[in-house]
């Protein structure tokens, strides 16, 4: 005889112990399910506990998506998504170094975790790495000699983070201080920065400028079509695919009065030839993201011909 709809058996983590195998009743809240487990590893406060995907994903199990857990799914038991938020907000500002970097590690992968970033955002999470990104980069700059691979990596890991979190759309970008841009665009524009870093950030400034008209404004007293080239005649596709979307970002929330100004510098030979040179004829495919980029580019300059084609001459 099947078991029923409402019945399925998952195996359950919990660091060092055996995997319980256990038949979870869909129709019993969850709160009661994580106490039933904890019970059986004798673990108290099973408040402070959740369960989550053991997969790659390490997704929360929550009331919302519980009814994606199939048979066969195995699932860990952890610290609640307030709890971590919490130690995680306490780890971050360490005074030391390695503890700082592992924990910006772990923030940047769980912030991909709806769940998680709700609770990491309460804390106001976003404003202190806004914080760090700001002050904490002025902090190391004497020790980038000795310790540059740390830095990098610590400020590449702040932004994925600060990228997760914001993906969800829980905060406003409108929030965020001039200071904050002002630094974004200054790894951008300064030669020679970390790939992953180079590449956050212009994820960041995308989403600025397409999210708020505000820091449209503010992200183009910063940034440059000039000052994006040069990341165009790079071998990385990726860097090459975000510089491509900010500039048709930059160009489809322009003012009329300045869309014409960086039409011009679109149609300018010496751009057209080093996308053609450097992105379409590069010797290697070119990705979806890329051809959807490309696409819209295409389409602005387009459109904006056709503006000027149907404009009677005086």
């Amino acid at each position: 005889m099947p078991p029923p709809a409402d019945i399925v058996k998952v195996a359950i983590e919990w660091p060092g112990a055996y995997p319980k195998l256990m038949e979870i009743d869909q129709k019993k809240p969850l709160s009661a399910i994580i106490k039933e487990v904890c019970d059986g590893w004798s673990l108290a406060n099973h408040e402070y506990f959740a369960l989550q995907h053991a997969d790659s994903s390490n997704f929360y199990i929550t009331e919302k998506n519980r009814n994606e857990i199939k048979n066969g799914t195995i699932l860990r038991l952890t610290t609640s998504p307030a709890q971590n938020a919490q130690q995680l907000h306490e780890r971050i500002q360490s005074s030391s170094m390695d503890a700082k970097l592992e924990a910006l590690k772990d923030l940047a992968s769980l912030s991909r975790d709806v769940t998680f970033a709700q609770e990491f955002i309460n804390l106001d999470g976003i404003s202190l790495l806004t914080q760090m990104v700001e002050s904490g980069t002025e902090r190391y700059q004497k020790l980038q000699k000795i310790m540059k691979p740390c830095f990098g990596d610590m400020l590449s890991f702040t932004l994925t983070a600060f990228v997760e979190l914001m993906d969800h759309g829980i905060v406003s970008w409108d929030t965020f201080s001039v200071a904050f841009i002002k630094k974004i665009a200054s790894f951008v524009n300064k030669a020679g920065m970390d790939i992953s870093i180079l590449q956050r950030s212009l994820a960041i400034l995308e989403s600025m400028v397409l999210n708020s008209h505000d820091l449209y404004q503010k992200v183009a007293q910063e940034i440059t079509i000039g000052q994006l080239i040069p990341h165009l005649q790079g071998t990385d596709q990726e860097i090459q695919t975000y510089t491509i979307a900010v500039i048709n970002a930059l160009f489809l929330k322009a003012p009329d009065e300045r869309r014409q100004e960086m039409a011009n510098i679109l149609a300018q030979k010496q751009l057209r030839s080093i996308i053609l040179t450097h992105v379409i004829r590069a010797q290697r495919a070119i990705n979806n993201e890329m051809a959807h980029q490309l696409y819209v580019l295409q389409v602005l300059t387009f459109n904006l011909l056709e503006d000027r084609m149907m404009t009677k001459m005086d």
